[in-house]
């Protein structure tokens, strides 16, 4: 059986980050405290500072991704995606197996400990300090993510798989979206959030993937 994402590389790279980048940060850490501020400070402050958190974790992750493919053989570079793909959709789903019902909420107590923390040791009352707040949180609360995780391997894929352009956009949307989600309706999207579901369909998404990658390395 064929598997192929999409004979443009621009167009598979954009839907297959979008979805996966969407999957991955809903009901994550960083959504939760987005919530959170949301609901303390004015929304498009805090939407401001954590896109741009956002933002610049992806560009490291994507120079990361890339960066590998480029230092190893292009007759390399799909077995090594596809393996990357096969492990981390695996470990998703193992993940989801063990994972406690009330994992979300877990999350969001992980958060909002952060966010006291940070609140208690100067006063955010304006504007910049709100970003800057934002920012910081996110920041460093994404290092070392699922969804980080999810932006590296994919831009590993070989180029005819996943475009740089493609990935790009998907991956900045996918963050823009749920960001816009938790600053706007975060209260009402947190409450119905199934994190072993979301688990269960990165991880199965991720296996398309590695199956796609496995098929060019073996053509």
């Amino acid at each position: 059986m064929s598997i192929t994402l999409s004979s443009d590389p621009s167009l598979a790279a954009f839907g297959s980050s979008l979805t996966a980048i969407t999957l991955a940060e809903l009901g994550d850490k960083t959504f939760f405290m987005a919530l959170i501020l949301a609901v303390r400070h004015r929304g498009r402050w805090v939407f401001l500072g954590a896109f741009a958190a956002l933002t610049a974790v992806t560009l490291i992750s994507l120079a990361l991704g890339y960066g590998l493919r480029e230092l190893l053989p292009p007759t390399v570079v799909p077995w090594l995606a596809a393996a990357l793909f096969l492990g981390f959709g695996l470990k998703l789903l193992i993940d989801a197996q063990g994972m406690a019902a009330d994992a979300a909420s877990e999350e969001a107590v992980e958060a909002e400990e952060a966010i006291n923390a940070a609140e208690t040791s100067r006063a955010v009352n304006t504007a910049w300090a709100v970003i800057w707040e934002a920012f910081v949180l996110v920041f460093v609360a994404e290092l070392g993510d699922r969804t980080q995780f999810t932006t590296i391997f994919m831009a590993t894929a070989p180029a005819q798989v996943f475009s740089f352009t493609g990935l790009l956009a998907g991956t900045l949307l996918g963050h823009a979206l749920v960001t816009w989600l938790a600053v706007g309706a975060g209260k009402w999207i947190g409450q119905r959030v199934n994190e072993r579901l979301l688990y269960r369909l990165s991880g199965g998404l991720f296996l398309v993937f590695g199956l796609a990658a496995l098929q060019q390395a073996l053509g």
